[in-house]
């Protein structure tokens, strides 16, 4: 399906990586799910992402029909059930994704801010800003160096180099 540059994105961040079988699980579902996803009886132009095995990604193209509180709603009791399912946290806002090497990590606030008083983390670090609100921005400010990202922001006066 091809997806509006405009299209609403909600990341969901995982505390952990998942495994290939809850991947493919989880994908069904989520096929299933924004298959019939709808807002005020209109069919919602949907459709996900499970990016690096650890973010979920929703889509929704508004130019087809918009999500409402409702259906939004839905979204976030879906992504409750999988939690619980899965044995994952997905809601968890101080948990920070960053890419050490080929690997992606997620730590807590405290220990994030370890890692950039002991140099691990650095103004070159890629990090991830879930709060991206579209599909223009998944692709282009999500995945982003910690000097380009809010984590800057919150953090910056921790990096030294």
């Amino acid at each position: 399906m091809n997806f509006s540059e405009n299209s609403k994105v909600w990341i969901y961040q995982s505390t952990r990586e998942l495994t290939e079988a809850e991947v493919a699980r989880i994908s069904h579902v989520l096929a299933d799910f924004t298959t019939g996803w709808t807002a005020h009886n209109n069919q919602l132009k949907a459709g996900f992402e499970i990016r690096y095995n650890r973010f979920l990604v929703l889509i929704v193209d508004e130019t087809q029909a918009g999500a409402s509180g409702c259906s939004i709603d839905k979204s976030v009791n879906l992504m409750k059930a999988l939690e619980q399912e899965f044995n994952i946290t997905l809601f968890d806002r101080f948990n920070i994704a960053y890419r050490d090497g080929e690997e992606i990590k997620s730590v807590g606030r405290f220990e994030f801010e370890e890692l950039i008083k002991q140099g691990k983390v650095d103004a070159e670090t890629i990090v991830y800003n879930n709060l991206v609100p579209t599909l223009a921005d998944l692709d282009t400010k999500w995945e982003v160096p910690f000097k380009n990202s809010w984590h800057r922001q919150v953090f910056g006066g921790l990096v030294t180099a």
